[in-house]
């Protein structure tokens, strides 16, 4: 991309800086809250691996990523050359060269070596082509799948080792097509649901599961982004804090 189609972003309170396109996919809250999940101190040291397929240009690894010490190393898959190149430039841009390398691959293909991950970090394409309008230009890629959701989740749980998790954002009504993928891979199923205001329905929903666990599902109260549906100019003041950089997602 030329220089005068890119756009260097400060987020997370200037935590770290993104260099996405002015056009087309760009990071949004949907990429905040899923890095929200896994904050520094929850990661696991020795050795421990983070993977983000399908990372576009990077921002929620190098979320996680940046302040964070020890032995974590991070891994983001990308199939788009252009998004992949950006996202390498974001991790140089964000000194993080040693510990968070980029892949110009296909996240989908089973035979691929990325190696085991202790943490796997999710937001494919989610919208089936049928559904809705079509997403404005240089978006297609990023919102419409091209393949089945329970192939990511097959081909995901089969890269993660003993006692690690995946968590992913989704539609919140698709909430039954993740379950349906989870069964017979991943178990001890957390649901976090998002709602646009108080009082609204959910529009998405955080998932996380457990490799190896057999726990039952749980429910949490989740979060309002918004106020109400009056002040969506405003974000709530959990919400402000999270995309901040300044709170987590909290699964209890």
């Amino acid at each position: 991309m030329a220089a005068s189609e890119i756009t260097e972003d400060a987020l997370l309170n200037g935590r770290i800086r993104i260099r996405q396109p002015k056009r087309g996919y760009r990071v949004n809250v949907d990429t905040l809250l899923l890095a929200a999940t896994l904050p520094g101190a929850r990661i696991r040291s020795g050795g421990t691996r983070v993977a983000e397929p399908c990372c576009g240009v990077g921002a929620a690894l190098l979320a996680v990523a940046t302040g964070r010490q020890g032995d974590v190393s991070f891994v983001g898959i990308e199939r788009d050359p252009a998004y992949a190149e950006l996202a390498r430039q974001n991790v140089a841009l964000n000194a993080q060269s040693q510990r968070v390398t980029i892949v110009e691959a296909d996240a989908l293909d089973p035979n691929a070596e990325f190696g085991v991950f202790d943490y796997v970090l999710l937001n494919p394409p989610y919208d089936n082509p049928e559904e809705g309008r079509p997403p404005a230009e240089g978006k297609h890629a990023a919102f419409i799948a091209d393949r089945p959701f329970e192939d990511w989740i097959k081909v995901w749980s089969n890269r993660m080792g003993p006692n690690s998790n995946m968590t992913l954002i989704h539609r919140a009504h698709r909430l039954g097509e993740i379950l349906a993928a989870f069964e017979g891979r991943l178990g001890g199923i957390e649901v976090f649901p998002i709602r646009p205001a108080a009082n609204a329905k959910a529009r998405r929903v955080i998932v996380r599961a457990w490799k190896g666990s057999r726990a039952p599902l749980k429910l949490f109260a989740g979060l309002d982004l918004h106020p109400s549906d009056d002040a969506k100019e405003k974000y709530t003041p959990e919400a402000e804090a999270i995309l901040r950089g300044d709170a987590h997602i909290n699964f209890g």
